[in-house]
């Protein structure tokens, strides 16, 4: 009987140390399913930089609904200015995530208009030869974002 309260101990342990992780993991999913919804906007962003060079400054421009009503389980709305689109998360999202924002950004050449336009997630790294365009409003903490909207570390 002790050796299996000593067992149950154990697991109870490791489950304590995983939970956090779990959580993370469970975020992270959801943020990844909000870059999925961000796309339906990309087109018609990436698609007036090729035709005219300016980003549209609101959703309107870009011929896309009121941010309000770009919405799944766990975004509230998607909103574009200046090419950048801001995701805000809301509805059944996550309490950690609960009315934080990550926005996805355009890159471009700005004498090419030709070169498609690449995204930056969050904080990432902006392409080599590349100009980022619109405001950086993510405020998610870092150990939620997937690695493609992270920072990288750079070791001395």
């Amino acid at each position: 009987m002790i050796e299996m309260m000593v067992v149950i101990g154990i697991i109870a342990i490791l489950a304590l140390i995983a939970a956090p992780s779990f959580q993370d993991g469970i975020v992270r999913d959801q943020i990844s399913g909000a870059i999925a919804l961000a796309d339906i906007a990309k087109t018609p962003v990436a698609a007036s930089w090729a035709a005219a060079q300016p980003f549209p400054p609101d959703n309107a421009a870009a011929g896309l609904p009121a941010a309000e009503k770009i919405v799944n389980n766990y975004i509230s709305s998607v909103l574009v200015q200046n090419g950048a689109i801001h995701v805000s998360f809301g509805n059944r999202a996550n309490g950690a995530i609960q009315g934080k924002v990550l926005s996805i950004r355009p890159a471009v050449v700005e004498d090419a208009p030709v070169v498609p336009v690449a995204w930056v997630c969050g904080a990432a790294e902006v392409p080599g030869k590349m100009t980022v365009k619109g405001e950086n409003r993510t405020n998610i903490a870092a150990n939620f974002l997937p690695l493609n909207c992270r920072a990288l570390a750079r070791g001395n």
